[in-house]
């Protein structure tokens, strides 16, 4: 039979299947990246116990690297960064290069709200064990430095004595839940959402079911927009019913840091009795669909970019809330954003006063002095904003002035300039091992610049200063966001300086359009440069804006050659 010229046929190749993200719920549990594998190999919560038993008795040489660059987080521990390191060796240097033997400690305060034993015990801890480091963060935390492992038993003792603690106020897993600073207070305020807050803090937090997450999980309840609602995991807002009444707008996956992306509603009204059950689904969906094969694509906002909110809310219906959920409108914004800074009226007709200090820079002997001055001034009550400032509340209408001038004493200020009401600082350079540039010094500086020269200034300004591109203090939904970066300088060597977004902002009041504003090229500064520049950019907002508007709202018409 004479050969065929038909080519054989060649074999079909199978299709390439595609690559899991470590998503449990479809059973893609390898490979793991090293975050994961120390998870897997030993529940973070377990670290108590070794910390207590063992290294707070063998000191700091006797910590398990695992343990102390990893578990340690759940207990609101990180090494923190050794002195005398320059920026420019942030991401060159091992860790054990890079940490000193000290510790940065978180003390977790759902909902900003401390009675006066807590205030003072915290201030006794951060003047006896923490070289009188106190510092009030943007997540309603106090966070200390220089703290031992040796004092940790003694200092969880202290706290846990007056109700507060330091469970999982790192690591992957539900971080400190913020709450309105004036819940149960405002006039305004309809739903108290306190008991939705303590419920899941009591019912969640330290529960293995939920301690191992892709990343960090990030959660606002409040009926009032007073907190960065948009910049969360998960965000339960005020909103009224037609049908219902008033409950909770439900917002899903916010996040920046290097990718950021404002929460997106899922359209469902929640009554305040469920928020903690939805709050469990939505955590429960990060836990086994969450992306855990790369790091940096860990966090909730990049499943929800993926699925979209439609697919999101289906799945969160049908497998973890096994029924439907009510559709609802999306909530009322007021005429202005909330920062409570002042004196106001509460409900029952007292004040409550917001006071700032400088970028949340606090000590053990203020907090210390600042309970005192609230006691006697007939008080039991303080807040911790998300914005790094703290209110009094409860005080009567003869008592305002006296305690305005008690807290100016101690470095508190009830009628801030702009700047200082507006400015915000993380860690930074100091104390922080991600951090590129010193940033609550240069903060300190800035204000001090802009009070001194633009005395007149009688708009609002909010400018936030990063000290690298995680974005801790919210740059980029800032006025002016300063994220941290070496710069070259005008003799071409490389100094700390900035990046410089502008007319960033959250949708927290009428007429804001949320969004990271307006990048222009190669719009940087060295940071001695920074105050000059700042000053000179609000002094031309100053000439050419409108009637009433917004720094933001000018930014993105003005030309840019006033934006240098």
């Amino acid at each position: 039979m004479a050969p065929s010229n038909t080519p054989a046929a060649r074999p079909t190749a199978r299709p390439r299947k595609a690559r899991g993200e470590g998503q449990w719920a479809l059973g893609h549990r390898e490979p793991l990246n090293p975050n994961e594998r120390s998870k897997k190999d030993d529940n973070p919560l377990n670290v108590r116990a070794r910390i207590e038993n063992i290294y707070a008795h063998g000191g700091f040489s006797s910590i398990d690297p695992a343990d102390l660059r990893g578990r340690f987080r759940w207990w609101g521990l990180y090494t923190q960064r050794r002195a005398g390191i320059d920026g420019g060796r942030t991401a060159v240097l091992e860790p054990e290069e890079l940490e000193d033997e000290y510790f940065m400690l978180r003390v977790r305060i759902d909902g900003g709200a401390l009675n006066l034993a807590q205030l003072r015990v915290i201030g006794g801890i951060a003047t006896e064990f923490a070289r009188d480091t106190a510092d009030i963060t943007d997540r309603q935390n106090i966070q200390m430095h220089w703290i031992r492992v040796e004092d940790m038993p003694e200092i969880w003792r202290r706290l846990e004595a007056v109700g507060l603690q330091t469970t999982e106020a790192c690591g992957d897993c539900p971080r400190v839940v913020l709450g309105s600073p004036v819940a149960g207070v405002s006039a305004d305020e309809v739903i108290d959402a306190t008991p939705a807050i303590d419920e899941i803090v009591e019912r969640y937090v330290g529960d293995p079911r939920y301690s191992n997450l892709p990343r960090k999980f990030k959660s606002v309840i409040s009926w009032l927009p007073d907190g960065p609602y948009q910049a969360n995991d998960i965000a339960f807002v005020g909103v009224h019913h037609p049908d219902h009444g008033p409950g909770f707008d439900l917002w899903v996956g916010g996040g920046l840091s290097t990718n950021p992306r404002l929460a997106e509603r899922l359209g469902v009204w929640v009554p305040l009795a469920e928020v903690p059950d939805v709050w469990e689904g939505v955590v429960g969906i990060f836990r086994d669909y969450g992306y855990r094969r790369l790091r940096h694509r860990a966090r909730l906002k990049f499943l929800l970019a993926d699925w979209g909110v439609a697919k999101f809310r289906e799945v969160l219906e049908k497998e973890y809330m096994g029924r439907a959920l009510i559709d609802g409108p999306a909530p009322e914004l007021p005429e202005k954003p909330l920062d409570h800074i002042g004196v106001h009226k509460q409900i029952d007709g007292r004040n409550y006063i917001g006071a700032a200090p400088v970028v949340g820079r606090s000590s053990g002997t203020q907090l210390t002095t600042l309970a005192d001055l609230v006691e006697k001034h007939g008080s039991e009550r303080v807040r911790l904003t998300a914005y790094q400032k703290l209110l009094v509340l409860d005080i009567a209408d003869d008592q305002v002035e006296p305690i305005i001038e008690g807290l100016r004493g101690i470095g508190l200020e009830a009628r801030p300039s702009a700047f200082r009401r507006g400015t915000m600082a993380c860690t930074g350079i100091e104390y922080c091992k991600l951090a590129i540039v010193e940033t609550k010094a240069r903060g300190e500086e800035l204000v001090a610049r802009l009070e001194d020269r633009l005395k007149g200034f009688d708009a609002e300004l909010s400018i936030h200063i990063n000290g690298c591109p995680n974005a801790c203090a919210r740059t980029q939904v800032a006025d002016i966001g300063l994220k941290g970066q070496l710069v070259l300088n005008s003799h071409g060597e490389q100094v700390e300086g900035f990046q410089i977004h502008l007319g960033g902002a959250l949708g927290m009041a009428k007429g804001e359009t949320a969004g990271f504003g307006r990048k222009v090229r190669g719009l940087k500064a060295t940071a001695e440069e920074l105050p000059e520049y700042v000053e000179r950019v609000a002094r031309h907002y100053l000439d050419g804006r409108d009637q009433g508007e917004t720094f933001a709202n000018w930014v993105m018409r003005a030309d840019e050659e006033l934006l240098k």
